[in-house]
């Protein structure tokens, strides 16, 4: 397996900065969070996505994914939403990145929910397949177990939308890794990591150090064959007492490392 971090556990870092973390620690790929307060976003120009492609070549890291923030259940309308994902397959595009992440942002009490958010995202698909892009829908919010995502993945039944597994919130949605593994397999993305002591406090800690089964999901994972991309999803954008990132990366990888060693 593959090792990534996300930038959001580095706000507004810049990429040559992102990048050093990334080669000197050890990681292959990095998640770089689409949002407008960070340098990489769907607004930059041609100029400013071909200078972030250069330099992740030339660091010999791959952009595993742009993180975005289309909510594809969410009420309104369909248009908005569909366009909203082409912008960030575009953007995947130009930075060479195989993967757009998507929530799903169903409201509470929504019924159509399921059906909104695969109509959304089968319409989004085609312009997926021609870009050699993937869709993967987050399980977050609404959605937040695989058992939730297949009832939109399943119905969308396209082979360029699939699943991202954050394996915080299939756990907090009551999902054993397996459980999760079983329902997301036919779809599965990559796997988000991460580590909180507790479903009532979810503030970031170094990985191992909380209460996520974390070497259970590598070892379900390993058990099955599968050799995709784990990325280190460390929320710091959102807590900010948290510990920086940078000082944690480099123990963050050995302790990956060892649940893959551990699982061969």
């Amino acid at each position: 397996m593959k090792l990534a971090f996300s930038t959001l556990g580095v706000p507004g870092l810049p990429v040559p900065e992102v990048l050093a973390l990334a080669s000197a620690h050890g990681y292959h790929g990095v998640e770089l969070r689409a949002h407008p307060e960070e340098p990489v976003h769907p607004g930059i120009g041609p100029e400013e996505r071909a200078g972030v492609a250069a330099a992740f070549e030339a660091a010999g890291v791959e952009v595993l994914g742009i993180a975005g923030y289309a909510r594809v259940a969410a009420p309104g309308d369909d248009a908005a939403v569909v366009e909203e994902v082409r912008t960030l397959i575009d953007l995947a595009v130009d930075l060479g990145a195989p993967y757009v992440r998507v929530f799903p942002g169903g409201a509470d009490g929504q019924t159509d929910a399921d059906a909104v958010a695969a109509r959304r995202l089968g319409t989004a698909a085609e312009y997926a397949a021609d870009r050699d892009v993937r869709i993967l829908l987050e399980t977050h919010d609404s959605h937040r177990t695989g058992a939730a995502a297949i009832r939109v993945l399943g119905p969308v039944g396209h082979r360029q939308v699939g699943a991202l597994w954050d394996v915080m919130h299939t756990w907090l949605g009551g999902e054993q890794p397996q459980e999760t593994y079983a329902a997301l397999s036919p779809y599965l993305g990559y796997v988000q990591v991460k580590d909180i002591s507790s479903a009532e406090d979810t503030t970031p800690l170094a990985l191992g150090a909380g209460g996520l089964p974390l070497a259970e999901c590598v070892e379900v994972l390993a058990r099955h064959g599968w050799d995709g991309w784990l990325c280190w999803e460390y929320e710091k954008r959102w807590y900010e007492a948290a510990a920086p990132l940078p000082g944690l990366l480099g123990r963050g990888r050995e302790y990956l490392g060892r649940l893959l060693n551990d699982s061969a």
